[in-house]
């Protein structure tokens, strides 16, 4: 099953790790096939929401959820359970630096 992971900033107190952690978490579960995906995000004040009501278009400066922190990166994971998927976003240094939100991809076989 696929598994987004939003790899989000937020202020930590006590900061451990850094740049090399995430190479080694990368290189790690790109090997084992677990992460199918991933990437760094431009900085939040570059995003831009998009809305169309009617026959109006807003758009308007992001991010979106400005209080819950910035999405650094996402990641697509590769696996058999919700369970596996949060035990690979534990050992992402951003868990310990910030957060990771993992959420399944809809299961579009389930519709009867």
């Amino acid at each position: 099953m696929k598994y987004l992971m939003l790899v989000l900033t937020e202020p930590v107190d006590d900061p451990a790790g850094g740049p090399d952690d995430i190479d080694r978490w990368v290189s790690t579960h790109d090997a084992s096939g677990a992460r199918v995906f991933g990437d760094r995000l431009a900085d939040a004040a570059e995003a831009r929401i998009v809305r169309v009501r009617g026959a109006g278009l807003t758009v308007s400066p992001g991010p979106f959820h400005p209080s819950h922190g910035d999405i650094a990166g996402i990641d697509l994971l590769e696996c058999d359970s919700l369970d596996e998927a949060v035990a690979i976003a534990a050992d992402h240094p951003m868990a310990r630096l910030g957060a990771i939100e993992v959420r399944p991809f809809y299961d579009w076989d389930s519709e009867g």
